[in-house]
């Protein structure tokens, strides 16, 4: 019993003299390991590439948007949270289901040099079809002006988001755009 207690006096000094400390707590640690928080993102470069097509993926800890381009540099972006998406020129409203709204701005437009559109969605509300997606509620497009593209993306809440360029497929490249499925 004297041992006992000897050895937990020496625990006791140790912890009050500093020598013994818990490990600090992490204020990176999040949903899987995931720590990009929920605020704006952005690069300014600018890119002669045109948008092509959009398509949405679910992975294990975030739902994706990826917005593919022709061939040209890696395009700049302003990917942040805003109260209600609007149109590119007009500043008009675009309704978006969610809780949250993700206004994607992609510095590349939807049209070529001479005007054509690049890329003509079925259904400029519904892009991609995100029925039984675990963050996502709606991708739809606010259009595209004096070079840049602009889509409106409905999540279930403000979660932590990143966003990234990929060189391809072929000499194009791509804007991807994770949303995490849970702080």
């Amino acid at each position: 019993m004297k041992k006992l207690s000897i050895w937990f006096t020496a625990i006791l000094v140790a912890v009050g003299l500093g020598l013994v400390v818990p490990g600090p707590a992490s204020a990176t640690t999040s949903y899987c390991g995931l720590a990009w928080g929920s605020l704006m993102k952005q690069d300014a470069a600018m890119s002669g590439a045109a948008v092509t097509n959009i398509r949405t993926g679910q992975h294990y800890c975030f739902d994706r948007l990826v917005v593919d381009l022709g061939s040209g540099p890696h395009p700049g972006y302003t990917v942040r949270y805003v109260p209600e998406v609007v149109q590119d020129g007009s500043g008009l409203p675009v309704p978006v289901r969610g809780n949250a709204r993700l206004q994607v701005t992609v510095n590349a437009p939807s049209y070529d040099r001479n005007g054509n559109s690049t890329y003509t969605p079925a259904n400029r509300s519904e892009l991609a079809n995100v029925a039984g997606y675990q963050t996502f509620r709606q991708v739809a497009s606010a259009g595209s002006y004096e070079g840049y593209s602009t889509f409106g993306l409905g999540v279930r809440a403000r979660l932590p988001f990143r966003v990234f360029t990929l060189d391809g497929p072929g000499q194009g490249s791509r804007l991807v755009v994770d949303v995490a499925h849970f702080w």
